[in-house]
């Protein structure tokens, strides 16, 4: 209880004092520790959290994109696991259940509200492009069957030249001779690099054909059929809608093509931890892609992806002792050079290369 006589003695006092002497004691005057702290905590300004850096997100994306592909590899490869769309099935089916989980309790999906998709472009559009899409993933897996990783790396950089044949064949573009030039070293290096293949094996080789043939044709009707600024998604949000239609798909497929040959011990054989924590890391890497994209300019990612593949050949021939020849590096190589004019073009490969330069004098 306070006292309210010495309260009043007290005030009248100070008022007595001169304004130094009255500093005075307030400086010496002790402190309310608890009161001070919370006073201190409620009046400090907000510390925003700094961004990150975006070679953070690049390095994510490069080691989970590169992770993903090794360890299916090491799945359908190493463990003989000789069921690809089998595993292909079950990545669309976790990602359509972790879709939907997101989109439920996070902000990631906010996409979802200005993407409708009506019944008629449903089956129109996200149908035939969810069936290229499986077919892609199918013949993409399979080829890990027969196929080193390296060699499959090597393969894919013809994916480009896949989707430009396509727009010339469908009259979608016209005709550009400075491309075509392009192009056709991205081809001539992978020429080279496949005949410099010493385990070449032509069912692979066709399997993985088919996949950048089935993925360039998705790639082209995404670009006519969903290129309207309504039906404009981010990964996520695509994967939201492709995945159960590709799930569903896959199923089918799996029901004729691998499922009378396939028991429950095939999963046990391989382990349920296993299989999860592939389906995860698959799911991760388009997590990592919404924030690649949105943190990272086209220049960036052009020569991310380029590294990527590097560094998944490098990694090929370190973990599976796979042969590579000088032939088969110098065409690649080539086509990798090819790769990045076709999508750059000059003036930012300039860009590119005075960028690098920098990078490498602040390291020094």
């Amino acid at each position: 209880m306070v006292d309210s006589g010495n309260l009043k003695h007290t005030s009248t006092a100070t008022a007595r004092k001169s304004p130094r002497s009255q500093a005075q004691v307030e400086q010496n005057a002790p402190r309310h520790n608890t009161f001070d702290h919370v006073r201190d905590v409620l009046e400090a300004p907000e510390k925003s959290p700094s961004p990150a850096h975006p070679s953070i997100y690049v390095i994510i994306w490069i080691c989970l994109s590169s992770s993903v592909i090794l360890f299916n590899k090491w799945i359908l490869h190493s463990l003989k696991f000789d069921f690809p769309i089998f595993l292909t099935t079950w990545h669309l089916i976790f990602a359509t259940i972790a879709t939907r989980v997101l989109a439920y309790s996070t902000s990631l999906l906010n996409g979802l509200n200005r993407v409708r998709v009506t019944r008629p472009i449903f089956f129109k559009a996200v149908v035939p492009i969810a069936l290229f899409f499986s077919l892609s993933l199918i013949c993409s897996n399979q080829a890990y069957l027969y196929l080193s990783v390296a060699f499959i790396q090597m393969l894919k950089a013809t994916t480009p030249v896949a989707v430009l044949l396509a727009t010339w064949t469908m009259f979608i573009e016209e005709l550009n001779l400075n491309v075509l030039v392009n192009v056709s070293l991205i081809v001539f290096g992978v020429l080279l690099a496949c005949y410099g293949e010493l385990q070449f094996e032509m069912f692979g080789f066709m399997f993985q054909i088919g996949g950048v043939i089935f993925e360039a044709t998705r790639l082209v009707m995404v670009q006519q059929l969903l290129s309207s600024a309504e039906y404009k998604m981010d990964p996520l949000v695509s994967l939201y809608h492709f995945a159960p239609v590709c799930a569903a798909i896959n199923f089918i497929i799996f029901l004729y093509v691998e499922a009378p040959g396939f028991a429950v011990d095939d999963i046990y054989r391989v382990g349920p931890i296993v299989l999860v924590s592939n389906a995860v890391l698959a799911f991760g890497l388009n997590v990592s892609v919404v924030f690649l994209i949105k943190k990272t300019s086209p220049l960036v990612l052009t020569l991310s992806g380029v590294l990527k593949d590097i560094l998944l050949v490098i990694a090929s021939v370190v973990i599976w002792n796979s042969p590579i020849t000088v032939l088969q590096i110098f065409g690649y190589s080539i086509a990798l050079g090819g790769l990045v004019l076709y999508k750059l073009g000059p003036n930012n490969v300039k860009e590119a290369v005075a960028l690098f330069q920098s990078r490498i004098w602040e390291a020094i």
